[in-house]
């Protein structure tokens, strides 16, 4: 997947990838947790290493992760639906998340991760992708956290996030419940399944 340069050279879907190509992935098949995350940002695409930014900072907390663990490949995977950075729309965001990647690569990758316990649903492409359209967007889904991860047989188990992202702080404040129920029970599973790596 590293050497990939189909979004590039023969995309399906719109016009090719505004920027050089740099597939970022992280994983081995032994990692128990799955970060299924958006896209690479700009800082990331200039690092060559996930979350190396704020967000990431947000994440390592939520997980109650240090940053040897965050980056232990046989611990947690990162598979983010685009695996490059999509380059800026005309606002400066970042664009979505290339769904050539996602439609070419998702499936081998996850099938390469055969000891996953916990997926990790970060934003609404990865919540699409794995669960399908839910009402409510990503807060109704993200509401839905006991039902999508307590109470279901799934396995791996999934829980859905938002983005770690400081844009998000908002929503974090509108949705106290998230940081109250939602990250204990996240730092528990996690520190779980670090103990057994």
């Amino acid at each position: 997947m590293r050497a990939c340069r189909l979004c590039r050279d023969a995309p399906f879907h719109g016009r090719p990838l505004p920027v050089e190509p740099r597939p970022i992935v992280q994983g081995t098949s032994r990692a128990r947790i799955c970060i299924a995350s958006q896209a690479p940002g700009n800082r990331a695409f200039q690092s060559g290493r996930p979350f190396q930014d704020p967000s990431g900072a947000r994440l390592r907390a939520w997980l109650g992760l240090d940053e040897p663990a965050f980056y232990d490949p046989d611990l947690v995977a990162i598979v983010p639906m685009g695996a490059c950075f999509p380059g800026h729309d005309a606002k400066g965001g970042d664009l979505p998340p290339r769904r050539e990647c996602a439609e070419t690569w998702r499936a081998p990758l996850l099938a390469g991760l055969p000891e996953l316990e916990l997926i990790l649903l970060i934003g609404q492409y990865a919540q699409a992708w794995h669960l399908g359209r839910q009402p409510g967007g990503l807060t109704g889904t993200v509401a839905r956290w006991r039902e999508i991860f307590l109470e279901s047989s799934r396995h791996p188990r999934l829980l859905p996030l938002p983005h770690p992202s400081w844009r998000n702080t908002p929503w974090l404040r509108k949705h106290p419940w998230f940081e109250a129920e939602l990250l204990p029970v996240l730092r528990a599973e996690v520190a779980r399944l670090a103990a057994r790596a």
